[in-house]
């Protein structure tokens, strides 16, 4: 028998509300409370939130944490100069496949908080633990279990949530994008998964249920996972176990500008191998010209090539079926190709991404 999904501590508040409840990475999670379309415009346009509570913070403490993780991650957190940084990064085996890709936020040289994806949490942790112990490297992690996480996202996500949680405007009114702070014990970061400014609210559990009905009454759109698949589709940003996983290389999932080999003395996980096997894929986004919707693991016939889907989805933005897809290096933008739809090659034209950027499509 399946184990039974788990619960965040919004549960009872998403069936309360009318939410249609799935499985998604052994949670039971809301995936729309209506209408997805509705949702998603919410966020593009206004306000929309999100429980990601399904995610996992950690928190690494230590003497030796900022060269440790400049072992670990893909990228170097020594970019991150300033209390608050935050990085986006793929975690990498020996071979150059994707363990996991998250965000980690600098607090200071000894200590750091680290978010990553609810599928592989326990793969993280373990792995990360496995190098703390191989390493000898003076530093704790801590699995914050105890936390839940609501994602405000739109152009008036950060005004709503002053409004509701007024408590929180002092420490987080001067965050830049792609920064965080610990406020008490409420971590505020001006981070999202949409295209769209924001925060994402880590805080004690127990205080979830409160915040998001403080921001229910603010007007901010309670949201599912459903818009959050096409707002970050639109985005143009990956998603674990479908756009890229341990058989894919950083190189070939569109992610190369999350690698860096600047400094040619620090030796990450995974370094050698990305060397010796440069990129044979580019992925690009597919806007389908003809009538059908694009879906993962769709064939693409390019003129130089054939290639795949990886996400796909309608866009309600563009009101166009989009996907991305990872193609031949010699395909560009701008060039039309066919993808198989139930036995049928349909148009669709290549294109830079992100589809959308601040609630405007660019493509």
């Amino acid at each position: 028998m399946n184990a039974p999904a788990r619960q965040t501590a919004l549960h009872a508040t998403h069936v309360a509300a009318g939410a249609r409840m799935v499985d998604f990475a052994g949670w039971d999670m809301p995936v729309n409370y209506g209408s997805q379309i509705e949702e998603h415009h919410a966020v593009r346009r206004d306000a929309g939130m999100f429980d990601v509570s399904h995610m996992l913070s950690l928190d690494l403490e230590g003497a030796d944490a900022t060269p440790w993780l400049r072992k670990l991650l893909a990228n170097d957190v020594a970019k991150l100069g300033e209390p608050g940084k935050a990085l986006y990064s793929c975690m990498l085996d020996e071979t150059g496949g994707v363990i996991d890709d998250l965000i980690v936020y600098r607090l200071s040289d000894t200590r750091y908080r680290i978010v990553v994806n609810a599928g592989t949490a326990d793969k993280d942790v373990s792995w990360m633990r496995k190098h703390i112990a191989a390493s000898g490297a003076n530093v704790s992690l801590t699995a914050r279990r105890d936390l839940a996480m609501i994602a405000v996202q739109g152009p008036n996500a950060r005004a709503k949530t002053w409004q509701a949680l007024p408590q929180l405007r002092a420490g987080s009114e001067t965050l830049k994008p792609f920064s965080g702070a610990q406020l008490g014990d409420v971590f505020v970061g001006r981070t999202g998964y949409t295209g769209e400014d924001g925060f994402e609210i880590a805080l004690p559990a127990d205080q979830a249920a409160a915040a998001w009905a403080e921001l229910t009454a603010a007007g901010v759109a309670p949201c599912g996972l459903g818009a959050r698949d096409t707002l970050r589709l639109e985005a143009g940003m990956n998603l674990y176990g479908q756009d890229m996983d341990e058989t894919v290389s950083p190189l070939d999932a569109g992610l190369a500008w999350t690698v860096d080999f600047k400094d040619e003395a620090r030796n990450f996980v995974g370094k050698s191998a990305l060397i010796t096997q440069p990129a044979s894929r580019r992925v690009l986004g597919l806007i389908l010209e003809d009538r059908g919707v694009l879906r993962s693991h769709m064939k693409v016939f390019a003129p130089t090539g054939e290639g795949e889907t990886t996400s796909g989805s309608f866009s309600p933005t563009l009101e166009k079926s989009i996907a991305f897809a990872r193609l031949p290096l010699t395909v560009e933008p701008g060039e039309t190709v066919e993808v198989d739809i139930r036995g049928k090659r349909l148009k669709a034209r290549t294109v830079k991404l992100p589809f959308v950027r601040n609630g405007k499509a660019v493509v």
